[in-house]
């Protein structure tokens, strides 16, 4: 992997920002790989369009910004509508199955589905769906390895609320597993 760009989209509330925060500190911090992160939110503290862009890489990384995302992970129909057309031909589209309807997707994109924030909603909190699809992401991408992923979500979130978010993660890691 030399350069690996990730957009990760939803609306405001959704925890897209956090997510990928942790993804990059996941690859800087925890697998000594280099990695950028900038985000982007509307106006509106909820609700609002937001996303996040990382970019892991093995070598030092020049230009810090998306140049055509090879995964797209889209937690709201929004986010979905603007930036599918942006992926990489032969790019990893990840969706949230029930916020999001693809429609026909071409045949150069591969498409994946949780069900994010209906598996959030099994463990009593919605508002863990995006550690939800962090755990399923990594169960389906070699960006990050597993472990450095759970321990940057651990040392990420809130402090009181990290058995739900280990909990959170290790579902959407299953369902991710089971999947791919």
């Amino acid at each position: 992997m030399s350069r690996t760009e990730i957009r990760l989209t939803g609306f405001g509330g959704q925890g897209i920002i956090l997510s990928g925060y942790i993804v990059g500190k996941a690859a800087a911090i925890h697998d000594g790989k280099q990695a950028t992160f900038t985000q982007s939110y509307g106006p509106e503290a909820r609700g609002g369009a937001c996303g996040a862009q990382v970019i892991v890489s093995d070598e030092p990384i020049h230009y810090p910004h998306l140049v055509a995302p090879s995964i797209l992970v889209a937690m709201s129909q929004a986010a979905y509508n603007k930036y599918a057309p942006t992926l990489r031909e032969g790019g990893l589209l990840i969706v949230d199955q029930d916020l999001v309807e693809t429609g026909e997707t071409t045949g150069e994109v591969k498409l994946l589905s949780v069900p994010a924030t209906r598996l959030a909603e099994e463990l009593g909190r919605k508002i863990v769906a995006n550690i939800v699809m962090l755990g399923f992401f990594a169960a389906v991408t070699d960006v990050v390895s597993v472990e450095a992923m759970r321990e940057a979500v651990l040392s990420s979130v809130p402090k009181g609320t990290e058995e739900l978010n280990r909990k959170a993660f290790e579902k959407g890691y299953e369902y991710g597993s089971a999947a791919d």
